[in-house]
């Protein structure tokens, strides 16, 4: 079953001739390949919510249905739960920039969009409270300049720790379709 949520657009990384280069800019597209922390973390759960499933078939065939039930609605929680932390990140489109969290995505048009910049400050390692000195994408809205800047990715983060050129790259994509589509 293919799951295109898991794969990075290509002409990112391929084209020569243009900053932007896709076939249809109304479809949102994650600028880069979700990171090893992020896959392995999602196949652990998606391995558990195996086990679960298989317990709940074994307790609903051994006489306790509604415990079953029960079993069977925690493993597809856990299933969700793993596609969505793979589908998490952040999506552009001409519309503008989603940032797609575990619980809810937001979406700001472009004109909302003051600056999309990568600044050195400091990250949480690997979404923890723990912080650490690294780099972060930093987005400013326009309706609201006085407030701290907002990170959309880090190089402490579940897709980038330990590759620092895959975030300078995702990190260029998304300033070039920020410059692109707030001058347009």
């Amino acid at each position: 079953m293919p799951l295109p949520f898991l794969t990075a657009d290509r002409s990112f990384e391929t084209a020569a001739e243009s900053a932007l280069p896709y076939d249809d800019p109304d479809h949102w597209r994650r600028p880069y390949r979700p990171g090893p922390w992020r896959v392995g973390t999602a196949a652990l759960g998606l391995l558990l919510a195996s086990f679960v499933l298989f317990a709940a078939v074994l307790i609903a065939l051994t006489g306790s249905v509604s415990s079953g039930g029960a079993v069977l609605v925690a493993g597809l929680a856990l299933v969700a739960g793993s596609l969505r932390l793979l589908r998490m990140g952040v999506w552009v489109s001409r519309r503008g920039l989603r940032r797609t969290g575990l619980l809810r995505t937001r979406t700001l048009p472009w004109a909302r969009v003051a600056s999309v910049r990568t600044v050195q400050q400091p990250v949480r390692w690997l979404g923890l409270p723990r912080t650490v000195q690294g780099q972060a994408l930093a987005l400013v809205r326009k309706d609201r300049p006085a407030e701290e800047s907002a990170a959309l990715l880090t190089t402490h983060g579940l897709d980038f720790l330990g590759r620092p050129v895959a975030f300078d790259r995702a990190a260029d994509a998304v300033e070039a379709w920020a410059a692109e589509h707030r001058r347009g």
